[in-house]
Parts: C-alpha cells; sequence; structure tokens
C-alpha cells in the first residue's frame, strides 16, 4: 500500500506542501530538469508562517535531490531507448510492383 502524505511527520508534510508551489527549473535546449527555483520560498515561509524553516528547508532539499536524479535516470533510459530503436532494427519493406 503506498504511502500518503498523512504517513509522514508534520514537518515533512509542510516540506512537500511548500514544495509543491515551487516553480520547476527547466534547461531550454535540452529540457533537462534542473529542479525547482527557490527565490520565492522566504515569500512562502512567511506567508504559511512556517516555524521550522530550517528543517523544512533541509527536507525540502532532499526531495528535490532524488526527483533531479529520478528524472535525469528517466529520460537516460528514453535516450538509450530511442537509440536502440532508431539503430537500424526496424524492418525494410520492398514492394514489387510491376507495370
Amino acid at each position: 500500500m503506498p504511502l500518503e502524505t498523512s504517513d509522514f511527520p508534520s514537518e515533512v508534510q509542510v516540506a512537500f506542501f511548500i514544495f509543491g508551489f515551487l516553480e520547476d527549473n527547466w534547461e531550454g535546449m535540452s529540457g533537462t530538469y534542473l529542479g525547482k527555483r527557490w527565490n520565492n520560498l522566504e515569500y512562502l515561509f512567511r506567508l504559511y508562517q512556517v516555524q521550522e524553516q530550517t528543517t523544512i528547508l533541509y527536507i525540502m532539499k532532499l526531495w528535490e535531490n532524488i526527483l533531479v536524479e529520478y528524472k535525469a535516470q528517466k529520460a537516460e533510459r528514453k535516450k538509450k531507448a530511442d537509440e536502440r530503436g532508431s539503430a537500424g532494427g526496424g524492418k525494410n519493406f520492398t514492394h514489387n510492383v510491376k507495370g
């Protein structure tokens, strides 16, 4: 059974909540996921009156590192699959047309 957000301690729940408001940062040319843009974090902490800011930030950075690594591995698997698919492995069909 997958974990629910409510299964985690309150600090982790707050970290996931605030993390969801941060904008994703993608590299323009390659489409590589770079993580989150952190420029609005202080505003979000004040808005939601986050008390344990250091702890919440630590949890958020841990989660970001996991996501960046996961998305990088996923992109690498897709790249390798695309390379295998375009490496001449396809079937060549010829048609005999008389006329």
